[in-house]
């Protein structure tokens, strides 16, 4: 069973639970190229790649150069085996046995095969058996790289043959798991002056102590001489020709605290590391090029990765070995830190030449899966037409009919995919499909993940039921839920959906907005029990005794009204499940930390509470209300988690979508604040996160006590999920408020995006521009998971952005991006964000024209179609009083105005309807296509 202490935050760049043909930034082909090498399960192999072992060319490469010409040792896989190989026989350090960690990438059903594949009983390792010492290291060395990875080969055949569609095959890619946490107490992290944030005075000060990302704050004050990432270390290392020990992990990372904890606020443990070893921290969020870059080492290294990511590199920046969390000392069955430590100091000192070697044949191996990936074509490729029937299948049969979701634990938003099966229900409603989407959204509503008491909603759930979550709430999933339950208000017209909406945002502007209207990152999962506390605990914050309730609801009786016999602890406890003894199950608490506790869940309607106690939904639903703001009143009052105010240009960017298009649905409660709200973030983001001087985004910056955001001294400039994050958010908000300026700003960061980050030989989008510094390989992402990867993103930007403004140029290149990932496979699980673009290629957009000037009678006409659910919806409004300076307003001369009065065009791929002026028939136009009876779905 998976702990909730034991879950941390996904790793964005995997999609979950899925067979798919990727394993972090490698490609699909590098993947079935080392899934069809590896020897079968129990037999020796090797690495060599030989025509022995090698795949079966297709039929036309056996037709264009003969049965001879296959792959050379040349390959990126043997590339990859022969310095992995080479590296575990020399120094015996291929894999670290890391864990039990923290956010691994670990997931029951791939455990299973590989205990019963492998005979491993490793937390994060691959095959055969463990031996005693610190190193991980099988008998059959030259076949460590090939059999970590030999669980591949029972999975990727749906992908290679495109059949058993549908079947559920978990290779965890998207979302992180990990396996059980032993501690049974949360260490505070440094977020006070002192060790682990005791407010005593600190009796060391590294170099972090400049730096404005909190998590690098947080270690400030550790006895290790930390660098941060940057030239100043790097050219120490190659100065002093030593290791790089790089340690990555997060503001609000669980295991990331335990690490600190126990090593590196150790003084016997920082010796060892400032003698021997250049120590660099990096904050994931604020150097996601970096993490991604070494996680893709540590995942296929170990099969399995998670943060505080540990990877220890030569000065040339290449990695040799690494792990994720490690204990201070040898225990668990694991090697301890310090044993590591000294053991490397030894490796490094005698077979260091060879180790530098292997490190740059690793990333000659990336490097070039990079450059070739995706350029061989499947036997049989499919049409956008059958991956769009797939994809149906797909998710018809993995989605929990009772619980929604994916199947089993732990259960994640996976917002990318509601969306995607949106889509695809809008084009084939046969398909049955919105059951599945609208299952998942109410069954998250009523559940754990989501705060009952001021809304919001956690990273995920531990368990099947959305019970008991994981309780850390991060800014990019309150965006995409926003987005998701503004869609599904729209396409059901469910009042829930608006009202759970509408609590999002009242969190994230209570708790996440800068006084200036940007947002913060997210909020620990972890805190103080009581102020006295020593120690932080997860979910300390949101739980509840049922006394708690009881006395709290019995000594404020007079604010429920007049209920008469009707006892309000009594309906509040029976439609939240709150139990004297509490409700969550030892499974899901396995330290006690919720013993007696309650985490509030519905499990039945308001109907069903209301016969249940004999009274009516009216008095329930008033019950709740000022329950629910008792409560929040009295946790207000607790210690708080963490907050990390680092405030990141792109999940601000998914954020200004969310509101974006909840401030579209016409009957929202406070439609005008949140576009109120996206306006200043807007603002907000063009004062503080765009470099007009260099003409660039900025990564992030910096909330503090004051109504100023901080920058860096040094900048980080953006990525390419930062820009098309962005984008998107203009071009939403452009469809909600018609304010011409974000969609020319969005045009123009949109060619910035294309000179900094667009492959010219190959296609796609590089991770990060190709002058960044110290980065010794740009990477393409193809994939979404936690975040929808920056491609699928910009294929969208580029097909809307070509709409408006008329230019084939945008068209022409979210082709080649689409083409570039067409053959990664099952296509619509895999990439769900990309398969929408896919389909609005295929399938065409609606544009929207409305000929008006300014006006309630224009608004009347413009709220009837952008109230309703169309993903490629292209709003363009012209105003006949100002010049058409914008959009492709200057090949629409041809719409006027009838009768002088404004005037409403709906068109699709050309061709127009007559035109309208009446709102109300405008809306009973689109209505049969685009909304739908939600009550036919409900059990």
């Amino acid at each position: 069973s998976l702990s909730r202490q034991s879950l941390c935050h996904s790793q964005t760049s995997i999609s979950q639970k899925f067979a798919t043909t990727t394993i972090s930034t490698f490609s699909s082909q590098f993947v079935q190229n080392i899934s069809k090498t590896v020897p079968p399960p129990g037999s020796v192999g090797n690495c060599n790649v030989t025509a022995e072992n090698q795949p079966p060319l297709t039929k036309r490469a056996k037709r264009k150069k003969g049965e001879e010409n296959r792959r050379k040792i040349s390959s990126p896989l043997a590339m990859f085996c022969g310095a992995a190989a080479k590296l575990n026989s020399l120094a015996g350090v291929l894999r670290l046995r890391s864990g039990p960690v923290d956010n691994v990438n670990k997931f029951s059903e791939w455990k299973s095969a590989r205990s019963s594949n492998s005979g491993s009983n490793a937390t994060g390792g691959g095959g055969g058996k463990r031996k005693k010492g610190i190193f991980q290291h099988q008998q059959r060395s030259s076949a460590n790289c090939c059999h970590q990875l030999r669980w591949f080969d029972q999975y990727l055949p749906l992908q290679q043959k495109q059949r058993q569609l549908g079947q559920r095959v978990i290779v965890s890619h998207g979302e992180q798991v990990c396996s059980i946490s032993t501690h049974s107490t949360m260490t505070t992290g440094n977020d006070g002056a002192g060790p682990s944030g005791t407010g005593t005075p600190p009796k060391h000060t590294n170099r972090l102590i400049n730096e404005k990302s909190p998590y690098l704050l947080q270690h400030a004050h550790n006895p290790v001489d930390w660098y941060p990432w940057g030239e100043e270390a790097i050219a120490r290392a190659r100065a002093e020709n030593k290791l790089i020990f790089l340690s990555v992990g997060y503001s609000t990372c669980h295991w990331c605290h335990v690490m600190e904890k126990e090593s590196f606020e150790s003084e016997e443990v920082a010796e060892i590391m400032n003698e021997n070893f250049v120590n660099v921290k990096v904050d994931r969020e604020e150097r996601p090029d970096i993490d991604k870059l070494y996680m893709t080492f540590i995942l296929l290294i170990n099969g399995s990765g998670g943060w505080p990511m540990s990877v220890w590199l030569t000065p040339d920046l290449a990695p040799i070995t690494g792990g994720t969390y490690f204990p201070p000392k040898d225990r668990w069955g694991m090697p301890g830190f310090t044993t590591i430590l000294l053991k490397l100091k030894i490796k490094w000192a005698t077979d260091g030449e060879d180790l530098k070697e292997t490190g740059r044949s690793i990333i000659q191996a990336i490097q070039k899966n990079v450059e070739e990936k995706h350029k061989e074509e499947p036997e049989l490729p499919l049409t956008v037409e059958e991956k769009f029937r797939q994809a149906i299948m797909i998710y018809r049969r993995n989605f929990d009919p009772v619980w929604g979701g994916s199947m089993g634990a732990p259960k994640f938003p996976e917002v990318s995919k509601l969306n995607l099966i949106f889509h695809l229900h809008l084009l084939d409603p046969a398909s049955k499909l919105l059951g599945v989407v609208l299952n998942t959204l109410d069954k998250m509503a009523a559940g754990g993940i989501h705060d009952h008491v001021f809304g919001g909603f956690a990273r995920y759930s531990v368990d099947k039921k959305w019970h008991v979550p994981h309780f850390e709430k991060m800014l990019y999933d309150q965006g995409q839920l926003l987005m998701a339950y503004a869609n599904g208000y729209k396409a059901t017209r469910k009042p829930l959906y608006l009202e759970v909406a509408d609590s999002i945002f009242k969190y994230i502007c209570k708790d996440l907005r800068h006084p200036a209207g940007g947002f913060y990152s997210g909020e620990d999962a972890d805190s103080l029990p009581a102020w006295d506390s020593k120690d932080k605990i997860e979910g300390a914050f949101y739980a509840w005794t049922f006394s708690e309730i009881k006395d709290l609801f019995n000594a404020n009786l007079e604010k429920f009204g007049d209920l008469g016999k009707l006892n309000p602890v009594e309906v509040f406890t029976e439609h939240y499940d709150v139990q004297p003894t509490g409700n969550v199950e030892p499974s899901s608490d396995p330290h006690g930390h919720l013993l007696e506790k309650n985490i509030l869940i519905v499990y039945g309607s308001l109907r069903e509470t209301a016969l249940k106690l004999d009274t009516n939904e009216e008095v329930v639903t008033k019950i709740l209300k000022v329950g629910n703001e008792l409560l929040h009143e009295v946790r207000d009052k607790r210690p708080r988690p963490h907050l990390d105010t680092k405030i990141i240009c792109a999940w601000n960017g998914l954020i200004l979508s969310g509101l974006a298009e909840l401030s579209r649905v016409k009957d929202a409660p406070n439609r005008a604040e949140y576009l109120e709200v996206a306006a200043k973030l807007v603002a907000f983001i063009r004062e503080n996160l765009f470099d007009a001087k260099a003409g660039k985004l900025l990564r992030s910056c910096y909330g503090d006590d004051s109504d100023k955001a901080k920058s860096l001294e040094v900048p980080i400039y953006g990525f390419i999920d930062d820009y098309a994050f962005l984008i998107k958010g203009l071009i939403d908000y452009y469809r909600a408020s018609l304010d011409t300026s974000a969609l020319r700003w969005a045009r123009e960061l949109q060619e910035i995006q294309d000179r900094l980050f667009w492959d010219d030989t190959s296609g796609a989008y590089f991770y990060s521009e190709a002058n960044s510094a110290n980065v010794v390989v740009r990477l393409k992402e193809d994939h979404d998971g936690a975040e929808p990867c920056g491609n699928s993103v910009a294929a969208h930007n580029l097909l809307l952005l070509g709409d408006y403004f008329a230019e084939g140029a945008f068209h022409e290149r979210a082709r080649k991006l689409l083409d570039y990932f067409s053959n990664v496979a099952p296509f619509g699980y895999v990439l769900p964000k990309m398969m929408s673009a896919a389909l609005m290629e295929e399938h065409g957009r609606d544009m929207f024209i409305v000929i008006g000037p300014e006006g309630d009678q224009t608004n009347a006409l413009v709220d009837a179609v952008r109230n309703f659910y169309n993903p490629g919806l292209v709003v363009v409004h012209l105003d006949p009083t100002k010049p058409s300076e914008h959009l492709a307003g200057k090949k629409l001369d041809n719409f006027k105005m009838i009768q002088d009065a404004p005037t409403a065009y709906i068109c699709h791929d050309k061709v127009c309807q007559l035109p309208l002026t009446d709102p109300d028939r405008l809306a009973e136009e689109i209505k049969p296509k685009h909304l739908f009876d939600y009550t036919e779905y409900e059990n």
